[in-house]
């Protein structure tokens, strides 16, 4: 059994999302918001699952990946890979207000996630996959503490909660390669291993919340 374990998490080493990106710096574009659209930005391991499940949620226009929470401008996902940028991988979210309220949609983060491991997320380790919230207003950051508290209170997780609630500074895209990788390399063994069971284990505790064809 123990040499079984050690070679499942070694393949699982291998799948890591580090190591499934195939290389090229060409970065994505930063959208504006759409009028009467609303940003918010999530960071809750590799960002291929964290972007799919967003994108999954009523009243979502779009999801960017790309990094946040560090110091270093412009960085590459080299350089964020590196853990020493401060850098998470993260989401930025365009979103309806009218037809999903910030509090919805900072509840489905953490259930997009575990937020009860530091700095890490299933196989991967180190800062660059912590799990931090961003708020851009005193209302935010009332919101996020408050869905916390929720939270740890109802035991849903073991653990307790460790996000970091920090406020909104600055996003930067990831290259064009990572954005919408979950569904255009659905055979990458990371995808298939890792984040398609996160994807379907957040369905099942958003299935209200999901856009109709994702609700089946």
């Amino acid at each position: 059994m123990k040499q079984v374990m050690l070679y499942v998490a070694g393949i699982l080493l291998l799948a890591s999302c580090v190591n499934a990106q195939p290389g090229g710096n060409d970065f994505a574009a930063l959208p504006k918001p759409k009028a009467g659209q609303e940003v918010a930005t999530f960071g809750g391991g590799c960002f291929w699952s964290m972007s799919e499940a967003m994108s999954e949620l009523k009243g979502v226009d779009k999801v960017i990946s790309g990094y946040a929470g560090g110091t270093t401008k412009n960085p590459s996902y080299e350089d964020v890979s590196t853990r020493t940028t401060g850098h998470a991988e993260c989401v930025q979210v365009y979103y309806d207000p009218k037809v999903i309220s910030y509090a919805t949609l900072a509840n489905a983060f953490f259930f997009a996630h575990d937020p009860t491991e530091l700095d890490r997320q299933g196989p991967d380790e180190g800062n660059d996959y912590r799990s931090i919230a961003f708020y851009r207003t005193p209302e935010e950051k009332a919101t996020l503490m408050e869905t916390i508290k929720k939270i740890n209170a109802s035991k849903h997780y073991p653990e307790a909660i460790v996000t970091q609630v920090v406020p909104y500074k600055v996003f930067y895209p990831a290259e064009k390669y990572h954005q919408g990788y979950y569904r255009l390399n659905g055979d990458n063994p990371y995808i298939q291993g890792v984040s398609v069971p996160k994807v379907m284990k957040f369905r099942k505790a958003e299935k209200a919340e999901l856009k109709p064809e994702f609700q089946k």
